[in-house]
């Protein structure tokens, strides 16, 4: 049993959060949904089970209640127990600087294209995208969270999974985007109509030998949002050879394959794909023109 921290009562906020790092360092913990490092874990889980609102200075020196610690201390446990990822322990997520409802219906966002939306895709665009597609979007966090930030556009999330999508429309809901933003079942392009001046997809892109390797916080994620057939490439694969005919003629995708970015590279040797670079952190994600997809579409096989 994890040791309860009921002992820590009336400790200032700083102090609390020092208190589960170290907890949190006792155990074999994987950090990789959202976080790195034992230290920013547990000030994500204090900070959100307390209500603060990341994007605003938070007070290290507030005393927290007997109440609140008790109830933190029941999640460090559940997350030290069960290895289950802080997301899913608080039903929330951050990303890209907004707060998101999260849990087992589909992947906790971490991609780095978060730092792309909130650079509003500089300088990959010509201009303020009026259409954006967010194709394979699971919860929904990378295509709302560009239509937060290009308050003019119009959002389209697909997913093949209906449950993913129930959860993307409770963030819509959370967001007040329902005007702008709309939920899609889709095998990839299958359902979808007309054309779009932006895609951003981050597909399933593991294999199966590597997915069988990942840590155990892994298996709290729904396995069709991580596999992918031929080695994790199939349905990028499928993406770059659909893509052109979704895309307005100056319009852009973006598209995510984290580690396997170099198998695909090897595959796609006579391809320019733009390898992004991110100050945050982040790997494996390019960028095609329309013009590109179209004229190199005979090597996505």
């Amino acid at each position: 049993m994890v040791k309860p921290f009921c002992e820590y009562l009336r400790v200032k906020l700083q102090e609390y959060i020092n208190k589960v790092s170290n907890r949190l360092l006792e155990h074999d913990l994987f950090y990789g949904h959202g976080t790195d490092n034992a230290i920013d874990e547990a000030a994500y889980l204090v900070y959100i089970s307390l209500g603060f609102d990341l994007s605003k200075d938070i007070d290290d020196g507030r005393e927290l209640s007997d109440i609140e610690i008790s109830e933190i201390d029941r999640q460090v446990s559940e997350r030290i127990e069960e290895r289950k990822p802080v997301a899913y322990v608080l039903g929330k997520s951050w990303f890209a600087g907004r707060l998101f409802n999260s849990d087992k219906r589909a992947l906790i966002p971490r991609s780095p294209i978060a730092e792309l939306i909130r650079n509003r895709f500089e300088p990959l665009l010509a201009d303020t995208p009026g259409r954006i597609l967010d194709l394979c979007t699971g919860g929904g966090c990378i295509g709302i969270a560009a239509a937060l930030e290009f308050a003019n556009s119009n959002v389209d999330l697909a997913d093949i999974s209906i449950e993913a999508l129930a959860l993307a429309d409770s963030n819509i809901a959370l967001h007040n985007l329902s005007v702008r933003v709309r939920s899609i079942r889709s095998d990839t392009f299958e359902s979808l109509e007309g054309k779009y001046d932006l895609i951003v997809s981050n597909p399933p892109y593991v294999s199966r030998q590597e997915h069988d390797q990942l840590p155990r916080e892994y298996a709290h994620e729904p396995k069709m949002g991580l596999i992918s057939d031929d080695n994790g490439l199939a349905l990028p694969l499928r993406i770059l050879r659909e893509a052109a005919d979704f895309l307005n003629d100056d319009g852009v995708l973006i598209l995510e394959v984290g580690y396997s970015h170099e198998l695909l590279a090897q595959r796609l040797k006579n391809v320019p794909l733009l390898w992004l670079e991110f100050e945050y952190g982040g790997e494996g994600v390019l960028a095609l023109t329309a013009a590109q997809l179209q004229q190199y579409r005979a090597s996505f096989k």
